[in-house]
């Protein structure tokens, strides 16, 4: 059985292996067959169509029949789909869990430390930062409003609110239950009614027309801004900056304080 090997690469998204790929399809192909049968079709080694019959029958794909010869049942693919993808997510949050567990341990204790002692060597000019592409640049943010103790302040377009609805809402939550004070300044219209909405609950929102501006400032002192339109720019190729800087930090809350007092209440928190 000639299979292509575009095919056979697309089935490694199963978490198969070249070999696996090809004895799995060759089964799916006759239903039922024994090693050897299948070693023939998929051009598989029969060496190792046994290990990789093995390998399949514990990850799901196949079902090993009883009886001589021996052979082997495939695992409808929606099934195998199913069976995939709560693999995965088992995987994920075993993986979630044990990293969960870390904080807990000496060696979290020790690595933050190191980092607390190495921050207190470094000139200030050196708190800066650029990156390259939406979701490094979201990740920083998202960093800094889970370290927030004060204030977040945001000035961001319709489409970046909307964003920022959808991946900051957890993190806007837990951040107003510490008693952070989170305010939104955008250009809105009722695109941006049902994200307004998701996060109303804990954070202050006014309208601007026409703002430009795509910026996150934190505590009076952390700065995540954009440097492109976000509207001209595929999220791939946006590109950002942090800086850590009261100084040019209050310059910009300045900024903001006066736009707010003159901006259009949307939702008051």
């Amino acid at each position: 059985m000639i299979v292509e090997k575009k095919f056979l690469d697309k089935l490694k998204q199963f978490g198969l292996n070249s070999y696996e790929a090809k004895i799995w399809t060759a089964l799916l192909s006759r239903g039922v067959s024994t090693a050897g049968e299948l070693s023939d079709i998929s051009n598989v080694p029969r060496s190792r169509s046994y290990d990789v019959l093995e390998s399949l029958e514990k990850k799901g794909f196949i079902i090993m029949k009883i009886g001589k010869p021996i052979k082997y049942i495939a695992v409808p693919p929606s099934e195998v789909l199913e069976r995939v993808k709560k693999m995965t997510i088992d995987d994920a949050e075993k993986q979630v869990s044990a990293i969960e567990e870390i904080k807990e341990t000496d060696m979290f204790e020790q690595l933050n430390n190191l980092h607390n002692n190495g921050m207190e060597l470094i000139d200030p000019a050196d708190l800066s930062g650029s990156f390259k592409s939406r979701s490094h640049v979201y990740s920083q943010m998202e960093s800094m409003i889970k370290s927030a103790e004060k204030s977040v302040i945001i000035m961001t377009t319709e489409e970046g609110l909307i964003r920022k609805a959808r991946n900051f809402k957890r993190h806007f939550k837990k951040a107003n239950e510490r008693g952070v004070k989170i305010r939104i300044i955008a250009s809105l219209t009722e695109n941006s009614e049902a994200s307004i909405s998701e996060i109303s609950d804990f954070v202050e929102i006014r309208h601007v027309d026409k703002i430009k501006a795509r910026t996150c400032i934190v505590d009076n002192k952390e700065i995540a801004f954009m440097l492109l339109d976000d509207k001209a720019v595929d999220a791939n190729f946006d590109a950002g900056i942090w800086v850590n800087t009261e100084f040019f930090a209050k310059a910009l809350v300045n900024m903001f304080e006066e736009i707010w007092k003159t901006a259009k209440v949307v939702v008051k928190a």
